[in-house]
């Protein structure tokens, strides 16, 4: 136990570890025992806890009794499962047992592989020591060859992972993208309670050292010789449904019954999680912007300060006497802003996050179905044909079980990719048709699940082959009623570095455009070129027609953003003026008679987004932008197109 000499080191310890600790919910009697153990590196479990093999043998009865439930199971299983069942356990083995008010009783756990998912396949090849520890671990046929191996290696270790983050006030957003970790083989024993798990087992990291591990204490007593288990699915409470979702990849269930139509959410939900901006004051005289001088802009950008000449405009570092507001912050003061003088413009509308939050862009777009089932009881297919198949893994989880286990179950293609609701340059983003792997990342934050466009229309990169791709458009909102929105003629380009495949899908060059922050960069084509060469490559589809149906897309979905009130849609607000960025994709619709359509696809609406490429295309770029939205010129220049 540690001395009394060690209260110092303790107390800093805990400074440092405080919001771990709590966070964690370790209560604090563990609190010197888990300090003393950290610092002296002592791994102890052994004279506690065993771990036991269990060969079973089942009935057939039992047998029969699981069928229904392991058949919906066996798709998920890698190829170099174990047939013969076998499990493990951890028991008990102190005499006298552990009290769960007794300080000695937390235990440390060491980690056995740490990774991202996206680099864990690579380092299952690079490191054959790791490879076939995982496959023992895992119970995995280890005679395969080393590619199926992996592949075993990488499918099965979602029932073995946990997640945790790293954050502080130097950690970059790049440091925090969440990481997973699988224990080691004691770890890794202890099995799966729902209703009364004897212990709990949480990640921690040891500044000190910069390890992380797992701790292990009891919350209640368990007597020698009795089994340690743990809540593979910690969380808040939720409803069965829920819960069976979250348990599937232990306990095998089939949510085929569960209606996977998704319905327009409550109020309450659309208020929650948020600090609400206050609403223009419609007391105020709204006036028009002054046209007797120069409009005073202060803006935070970077690239507005540079390449805005316009001379109707000039930049001010005093925010108080700006006519113009150019924020990189999300704004919430509108109703102040009408009293301080109607004349005044900001570049955001209050509420706009319905559509930049990609669970409620979704949800705003599926309102095209108006009021009818958004999925096709015979195909499938979903409502509207322009957005990908879109789940929000919180709040309807059993619908995309459901979903998943239809399509499972028909046959048909099950890849998606699972995003955050708000982050950007697809961090922490995902693309797998393993229905374990998707159910584990809600465990990382909020995510969304959308069908993977599995079959994109794809362009002719020079000397890279057929590639993925997709385009922005820039769209200004100038008024919500009446809507009054354009877009910008000109649109930018992304394309992969590597020909699509529907394979290596932790090969982000071959599935991703963003290639902004990659060593070899994005390709830098023109709109203009690249309607040349799409043109060259697809006669029957000329751009000029796709570009007719993308434009249709964009006023639809501000139709369908604007077509509630607040908080379910856009808030009219005179003194508003945004511009989006709207990306989209291609895909081929083969469903109907005759020659395949190219269908377009919503992707994301963007707030505040990098323009750094549209002012080295296109010098003018904020001062056709600024005229557009802050002069009202829109309709009448030649780079805006009214939608």
């Amino acid at each position: 136990m540690p001395s009394k000499n060690c209260v110092d080191d303790f107390q800093k310890f805990v400074l440092s570890h405080r919001s771990q600790l709590e966070t964690s919910g370790l209560p604090a009697h563990f609190w010197p025992t888990l300090h003393w153990k950290l610092q002296e590196s002592i791994f102890d479990a052994g004279d506690a806890f065993q771990i036991v093999q269990v060969q079973e043998e089942s009935s057939d009865e039992e047998v029969a009794e699981e069928d229904d439930a392991e058949e919906k199971m066996e798709e998920d299983d890698p190829p170099g499962k174990e047939t013969a069942p076998r499990s493990w356990k951890v028991l008990v083995t102190r005499e006298g047992g552990l009290q769960h008010t007794d300080s000695e009783h937390v235990y440390l756990i060491d980690h056995a592989w740490t990774c991202r998912p996206q680099q864990a396949r690579q380092q299952l090849r690079d490191i054959p020591r790791l490879l076939h520890r995982m496959a023992q671990l895992m119970d995995l046929d280890e005679t395969l060859d080393p590619d199926a191996l992996v592949d075993a290696v990488f499918a099965s270790m979602w029932r073995y992972n946990q997640t945790y983050s790293v954050c502080g006030p130097f950690t970059t957003t790049e440091d925090s993208v969440p990481v997973w970790y699988i224990m080691d083989e004691f770890g890794s024993r202890i099995q799966h309670c729902s209703e009364s798990p004897s212990f709990r087992c949480v990640p921690f990291y040891y500044m000190a050292q910069r390890e992380s591990y797992s701790v292990l204490y009891p919350v209640k007593d368990v007597a020698c010789g009795e089994e340690a288990t743990r809540n593979f699915a910690e969380g808040p409470p939720c409803d069965p449904l829920t819960r069976a979702a979250l348990l599937l990849p232990w306990e095998p269930c089939d949510l085929t019954h569960v209606d996977c139509n998704q319905a327009e959410p409550s109020e309450e939900f659309l208020r929650s999680g948020r600090k609400e901006e206050s609403l223009p004051d419609t007391s105020v005289a709204f006036g028009p912007v002054p046209t007797d001088r120069k409009l005073k802009v202060f803006s935070e950008y970077r690239y507005v300060n540079e390449h805005l000449t316009h001379p109707s405009f000039e930049l001010t570092d005093d925010e108080r006497e700006a006519d113009v507001l150019w924020y990189n912050y999300h704004f919430k003061n509108y109703g102040e802003l009408s009293r301080e003088g109607g004349w005044k413009r900001v570049n955001q509308f209050p509420f706009e996050h319905v559509l930049t939050v990609k669970d409620l862009l979704a949800l705003v777009c599926r309102r095209d179905a108006q009021g009818g089932p958004t999925v096709d009881p015979v195909t499938l297919a979903t409502l509207p044909a322009w957005l990908p198949t879109t789940y929000n893994l919180k709040t309807e989880l059993p619908q995309f079980v459901s979903y998943f286990q239809q399509r499972q179950a028909r046959g048909l293609d099950n890849h998606w990719i699972c995003k955050p609701w708000n982050l950007a340059r697809s961090l922490d983003t995902h693309v797998t048709d393993n229905l374990h792997y998707i159910l584990r990342l809600p465990s990382t934050g909020p995510k969304v699940a959308c069908k993977y466009i599995t079959d994109p229309v794809l362009f002719p990169r020079s000397g890279v082959g057929l590639v993925k791709f997709d385009f922005r458009y820039v769209v200004v909102l100038s008024s919500v009623q009446p809507l009054r929105l354009f877009a910008y003629r000109n649109f930018w380009l992304r394309f992969a570095n590597k020909p699509f495949s529907l394979a290596d899908f932790d090969d982000y060059e071959k599935h991703f455009t963003v290639m902004n922050y990659t060593e070899a960069g994005p390709q830098q084509v023109t709109c203009a070129e690249f309607t040349e060469q799409f043109d060259s490559t697809y006669l029957s589809h000329p751009w000029t027609s796709i570009q007719a149906e993308v434009l249709r897309v964009l006023r639809r979905v501000f139709e369908l953003a604007s077509s509630r009130p607040p908080p379910g849609g856009l808030c009219p607000s005179p003194q508003s003026r945004a511009m989006y960025a709207v990306d989209l994709m291609l895909e081929w619709d083969r469903t109907g008679p005759g020659a395949p359509k190219m269908q377009p696809k919503l992707l994301e609406v963007n707030w505040a987004p990098d323009c750094q490429r549209a002012c080295q295309f296109y010098p003018n770029f904020f001062d056709e932008l600024f005229a557009a939205m802050f002069l009202d010129r829109a309709e009448q220049s030649p780079s805006f197109i009214p939608l």
